[in-house]
């Protein structure tokens, strides 16, 4: 399917990328943790520098939207002393580092991860969608989640490397992680990686130290918004939330902290109450930003999938195009933007053939009995 230009790279704090309602800015959180100050912070600069919109990836960043290419300079100033853009933009482009959210003070994922952050000057040059998962409680929450080379827990108990695409993975002696982490990546570069763009996508045979037969361990139960250990866990419909909406949470509830997680759910460290407000729709239903706002999308997307929800079984995806930003795995039910109507797909993802091609938003309404 054709429509759409596929960059090959990602957004960070200092390479914005245009969109329908101005610059998009990624905004990468060490270890997915924000103080309440810098949450505070950050929806002050998302209000003054861009419209005042902010949304969680995939990634577990943070996107500020609406961003004007002359007040982007001051924005980038506010991100470094807020501390959520590195002031050399090439270590900047090295973060991208994914982090399992449920980590404690001490643990391994959380020593792995800020080894990896202090050792950025050690990693090669990567494509730009290329990105670390570290993956280390006892049971794997991000195995669904991007990660082209993994830290995780072994079936066994102890932590193996395991290669997007690969099933098994390599076990590692502990205090090794980073090292193997940082070599994985230089042989990824220097065996063609950097053509493959993805770790999934290279067929170079894996050197032999990072060949392995151990399995991940079975994986946690999925997040879900309420009560939390940490706290309360909310959801955020489609990952966008307001940023005085924001402030206004973190002013109400007393949060000490947030963490950003990858499954459009934020943890509100020390809040009491819980924060519910579209739960459903944020955990079971994913749309991208859509027409107008994305120049690729050719169809509103959000208002379509708030209808649809109640009547869809199982999980619903609407892409604005054949890209699938919002979601990258499969879905019971996708709907994909095309020359301004919808293809309907059952089980498969965005772009895939459909079952039924070219209806408009009220055709879908009836289909689904949503009128």
């Amino acid at each position: 399917m054709s429509g759409f230009a596929v960059k090959g790279w990602c957004p960070d704090a200092w390479h914005p990328m245009m969109a329908g309602d101005g610059l998009l800015v990624r905004v990468r959180p060490p270890l997915g943790r924000l103080s309440r100050a810098q949450v505070l912070g950050l929806c002050a600069a998302a209000i003054e520098y861009g419209n005042g919109a902010i949304d969680a990836t995939s990634r577990a960043n943070l996107q500020i939207r609406g961003v004007t290419e002359a007040g982007w300079p001051a924005l980038i100033e506010a991100l470094v002393a807020l501390g959520f853009a590195d002031p050399d933009p090439v270590r900047e482009g090295r973060a991208n580092i994914l982090v399992a959210p449920d980590w404690q003070a001490g643990d391994d994922t959380h020593c792995i991860a800020s080894e990896l952050m202090a050792r950025l000057d050690e990693l090669p040059g990567l494509p730009g969608k290329v990105g670390f998962a570290i993956d280390a409680g006892v049971a794997p929450v991000l195995h669904d989640d991007p990660g082209d080379f993994r830290i995780e827990r072994g079936e066994g108990g102890g932590l193996i490397l395991r290669a997007d695409g690969r099933e098994t993975g390599a076990a590692i002696e502990s205090g090794a992680e980073v090292d193997a982490l940082i070599a994985i990546a230089h042989w990824f570069v220097s065996s063609g990686g950097g053509s493959a763009g993805r770790m999934a996508r290279h067929r170079a045979a894996l050197p032999d130290w990072a060949v392995g037969s151990v399995r991940p361990a079975a994986g946690a139960a999925a997040l879900v918004p309420g009560r939390h250990p940490l706290g309360v866990a909310r959801g955020l419909p489609f990952g966008r939330i307001e940023a005085a909406a924001l402030a206004d949470l973190i002013d109400a509830k007393s949060c000490r902290d947030v963490r950003i997680t990858p499954w459009r759910i934020i943890i509100f460290e020390g809040a009491v109450e819980e924060l519910v407000e579209d739960d459903a729709l944020a955990v079971h239903t994913d749309a991208c930003v859509g027409a107008p706002a994305c120049p690729q999308a050719t169809v509103e997307t959000r208002a379509l999938a708030r209808r649809l929800a109640p009547h869809v079984t199982g999980r619903l995806h609407v892409s604005g195009c054949a890209k699938g930003c919002a979601r990258a795995r499969p879905a019971d039910t996708v709907l994909t933007g095309r020359d301004g109507s919808y293809d309907l797909v059952i089980g498969g993802r965005a772009g895939d053939p459909p079952v039924r091609a070219g209806l408009a938003a009220d055709q879908l309404l009836a289909h689904f009995g949503a009128v």
